[in-house]
C-alpha cells in the first residue's frame, strides 16, 4: 500500500514538474524548422520564457503555465507563445504581429561533439552582394572555439543577431531566433578558401575573406556615416509628431540642445538592439545637455493604440523622448529633408544649432563585435565634440 502512494505521489510530482531549465527548440518560418536555445524560470503564474541573441536575454514580461497549458507574453514584440506541455515536450504556436509559427521544444541535452577535423573560419569575411538599399558588399563576422561559432551578417541597417551552431556533416549549421528575425545558416568551406552560404534554404552566397577582398578590388561594403544624408546642411533639421499623451512636440522645442534624433520603430529588431544604447547615453550626457527623439514610425493599428510601443518603452526603461511620428510608409513625406533614408534605424545628430552634422545608418548590435565597439566609441566622440562646440549655438 504504502509503495503504490508513493508511486502515485512520484508519478503527480512528474507530472507537475516546472519548466524551469534550458531547452531546445524549433519555429517554423518560411517551411524551414529553426533550432534555438529556450530559457524558462518560475512556475505558474510567475513563470518567464527567455530567448537568446547571443549573451543577451529576451525575456518575456508576462505569462502562465496551468493544467499543461503555457501561455508567454512579449508585449514589445506584439507576440505571444501558446504551447501544450505533454510527454516531456511543449508543442504549439508563436504568434508576432498577427502571423502565427508552428512551435516545438524538449528539454535541452547536450550532444557530444564528434567531429575531428573542424575547418578555421574565425575572422572578418565580405559578402557581395546587390542589396535593394545600394549596398556592394555585407560584412560576415565569425568567431569561433573548435566546432563552435558563433556569427552574424552586417548590413548598413545592423546585424542579423547572433547566429549560433556547431560543424557537423562538413558543414557549420547556425541559426538564430530571439523572438524575431528567424535565420538558418549553412555555411561550407569551399576548396579555394571562400564561403559558401546558404540562408533560409533557398539563398546562396560567397564569402572571401575581406583581407581577399581588397586584393581582388571587390566593392567595400557601405560606410553607415555616409549612407544617408540631408539636401542642405545649412537648413535646421525639422520634425513634428504627439507623444502617447497627444503633445505635438518639434525641433524647436530642443532649442539650444544637441539632439539624437533616432528614426525606428517598435517593431524593427535592430531598433530594439539600439534602445539600450540610446537610452545609455541619453543618461550619460543629457545634464550636459544631450537630448535624444525617436521617430517611432508603427503600423496603423499601433498608432491608434501604441501598446507595443508603451511595452518596448517600459522594458527599456526609456526616458528619453519617444513621438508617433506615423506610418512606414508616410516616412519620405515626413522628412523630406533626408536623402537616401532607407534603413531602419537611421540616428541624425544635430548640433546646438539645429543643423544635421551626422547621419548614421543602422545600428551594428553586440553581435557585431569590433564593429558595435567602434560604433559605441564612434558615437561617444561626436556626441563629446558636439555638447562642446558653444559656438554653434
Amino acid at each position: 500500500m504504502k509503495l503504490t502512494v508513493l508511486a502515485l505521489t512520484l508519478a503527480s510530482a512528474a507530472s507537475a514538474q516546472p519548466l524551469a531549465g534550458l531547452w531546445d527548440a524549433t519555429v517554423v518560418s518560411g517551411g524551414l524548422q529553426i533550432p534555438f536555445r529556450m530559457e524558462f524560470a518560475g512556475d505558474s503564474a510567475a513563470i518567464r520564457g527567455s530567448f537568446f541573441n547571443g549573451d543577451d536575454k529576451v525575456t518575456s514580461n508576462g505569462g502562465q503555465f496551468s493544467d499543461g497549458h503555457l501561455v508567454l507574453n512579449f508585449d514589445y514584440y506584439a507576440a505571444k507563445l501558446d504551447a501544450t506541455f505533454k510527454d516531456g515536450v511543449l508543442d504549439g504556436t508563436y504568434t508576432r504581429a498577427g502571423r502565427p509559427a508552428a512551435f516545438h521544444a524538449r528539454r535541452f541535452a547536450p550532444s557530444p561533439l564528434t567531429e575531428a577535423d573542424v575547418p578555421p573560419i574565425a575572422g572578418l569575411w565580405e559578402i557581395p552582394v546587390k542589396s535593394p538599399k545600394g549596398e556592394l558588399a555585407w560584412r560576415f563576422v565569425v568567431r569561433q572555439a573548435g566546432p563552435e561559432v558563433s556569427a552574424a551578417i552586417l548590413r548598413v541597417d545592423g546585424d542579423t543577431g547572433s547566429l549560433t551552431g556547431t560543424y557537423r556533416d562538413g558543414k557549420f549549421v547556425l541559426s538564430h531566433f530571439s523572438g524575431a528575425r528567424p535565420m538558418l545558416l549553412e555555411v561550407s568551406v569551399t576548396k579555394d578558401g571562400t564561403l559558401e552560404l546558404l540562408e533560409n534554404g533557398r539563398t546562396k552566397m560567397t564569402a572571401v575573406r575581406s583581407a581577399a577582398a581588397r586584393a581582388q578590388g571587390l566593392p567595400e561594403p557601405t560606410d553607415p556615416s555616409r549612407h544617408t544624408t540631408v539636401q542642405d546642411p545649412t537648413v535646421p533639421f525639422r520634425f513634428s509628431a504627439p507623444d502617447l499623451n497627444g503633445r505635438v512636440i518639434s525641433e524647436k522645442d530642443f532649442q539650444n540642445k544637441v539632439v539624437m534624433v533616432a528614426i525606428g520603430g517598435s517593431w524593427c529588431p535592430n531598433c530594439h538592439d539600439e534602445a539600450p544604447f540610446l537610452e545609455e547615453m541619453y543618461k550619460k550626457y543629457h545634464a550636459r545637455g544631450l537630448e535624444v527623439v525617436a521617430l517611432s514610425f508603427e503600423e496603423a493599428d499601433q498608432l491608434k493604440d501604441p501598446a507595443r510601443l508603451r511595452a518596448f518603452i517600459k522594458q527599456y526603461g526609456i526616458e528619453y523622448t519617444v513621438l508617433l511620428a506615423g506610418e512606414t510608409s508616410e516616412l519620405h513625406a515626413k522628412l523630406p529633408q533626408a536623402v537616401n533614408l532607407n534603413a531602419w534605424p537611421t540616428t541624425f545628430f544635430l548640433g546646438r544649432d539645429g543643423l544635421v552634422k551626422s547621419v548614421h545608418a543602422g545600428f551594428a548590435g553586440r553581435a557585431s563585435g569590433s564593429f558595435h565597439d567602434e560604433l559605441r566609441h564612434e558615437t561617444e566622440h561626436l556626441i563629446e565634440g558636439l555638447l562642446a562646440d558653444t559656438a554653434s549655438k
